[in-house]
């Protein structure tokens, strides 16, 4: 069963186990309760205002603060299927990266996003970072198991025609 991250706890808000989160999804909050941490535990989010939610069972500050950097999942399966032309970020892991010369890249190993836009990290060698855009990775092809990949020269080390 594959999960795909849907929030991140915070850290605490206020005296009685409010948490901030971070949604990665307008539903994350409480679309797909009962959520799952990377250990199986599940969780019931409430929403408290904006960013900040109750977690079923958790009623002090210091519970809540032992829930900061909790990650939460979702099964793939729960999760809408995609629009056409859009993609959710963790059927991407596992795709074959060639160029549109068909000249191998690598395996998508994940999609991370540090704030500046999601990038894909493809396996080596040499492992390369490739922006997740439409200039640089021109098609998705989930049903063959690929992408295409132009990344810029600067991330491929020379120049590509």
């Amino acid at each position: 069963m594959a999960l795909v991250l849907i929030a991140e706890l915070g850290r605490p808000h206020g005296v009685r186990g409010l948490l901030r989160v971070r949604a990665f999804s307008e539903a994350a909050v409480t679309g797909y309760n009962p959520l799952v941490d990377g250990a199986g535990r599940r969780f019931v989010l409430l929403p408290r205002g904006q960013d900040v939610v109750a977690v079923e069972g958790v009623t002090d500050r210091d519970a809540a603060a032992r829930l900061t950097g909790t990650k939460l999942y979702v099964e793939r399966e729960r999760l809408p299927p995609a629009e056409e032309d859009e993609f959710y970020l963790a059927d991407l892991v596992g795709l074959r990266a060639e160029g549109a010369d068909g000249a191998a890249f690598g395996i998508v190993l994940s999609v991370e996003d540090h704030g500046g836009g999601p990038f894909l990290v493809l396996s080596g060698p040499p492992e390369r970072l490739v922006p997740f855009t439409r200039a640089a990775v021109p098609v998705v092809d989930i049903a063959g198991g690929r992408l295409v990949v132009e990344p810029p020269a600067e991330v491929d080390g020379e120049a590509r025609g």
